[in-house]
């Protein structure tokens, strides 16, 4: 069994790296353990199944990327607006990143893994339905304090936060269509209009900061 102590989350990164560059389907549990150097006994004292690895894999990734880097950027500080274009270019930059370290523009790990189960797995789409609406709420926290300091009118943040996300999600395929991240960079500005804000606004503000 090896070094029992981290197998699991090897199991996890191995699975989450290998899931992310190529997709669920085509990954199993013998190249994830081969992956993550478990013996493939062993990955079933962790995970009952595929899919119970697929759900530690979610939770752990949402943790990391979500409560930790997504969090961070859009309720820390600097001006609200900032803070969302500062977190879409975050987004671009680790796809370019990942492309030059891997070779792949694997786009977004939890819209693939939806597109690819939502129709033969409940309990995957469930988990992900959950993942997006405390996505939503993320950047509708941002939207928020973007109406509390003017710098946006009177919307429904959280429909605008939702046409946040989905714009996200658009441009994630966009990155996979065009196999390079940096042919969408011109589109990252205009996710501001969707909240009704103006992204040269925002841009001639920070600028004077």
């Amino acid at each position: 069994m090896g070094r029992t102590s981290d197998a699991r989350e090897r199991l996890m990164q191995a699975a989450g790296e290998l899931w992310h560059t190529r997709s669920y389907g085509d990954v199993g549990v013998s190249e994830i353990c081969d992956r993550a150097g478990v013996q493939k006994g062993s990955f079933y004292h962790f995970f009952p199944s595929k899919r119970d690895l697929a759900l530690a894999v979610i939770d752990e990734t949402w943790r990391r990327v979500g409560e930790g880097e997504a969090a961070a950027i859009l309720t820390g500080s600097g001006p609200p607006l900032e803070r969302v274009l500062r977190y879409l270019e975050r987004g671009l930059e680790e796809q370019v990143r990942m492309r030059e370290a891997t070779g792949a523009t694997p786009g977004c790990p939890f819209g693939n893994l939806l597109v690819e189960t939502a129709n033969v797995d409940e309990v995957l789409r469930k988990r992900l339905d959950r993942l997006f609406d405390d996505w939503t709420a993320l950047m509708r926290r941002a939207l928020d304090d973007a109406v509390a300091a003017g710098d946006l009118p009177e919307v429904d943040t959280g429909q605008a936060a939702r046409a946040l996300l989905a714009y996200v999600e658009g441009l994630s395929v966009l990155v996979k269509a065009k196999h390079d991240p940096r042919a969408v960079a011109d589109l990252i500005p205009p996710a501001i209009r969707l909240a009704g804000g103006d992204p040269e606004a925002v841009r001639a503000a920070t600028a004077r900061a």
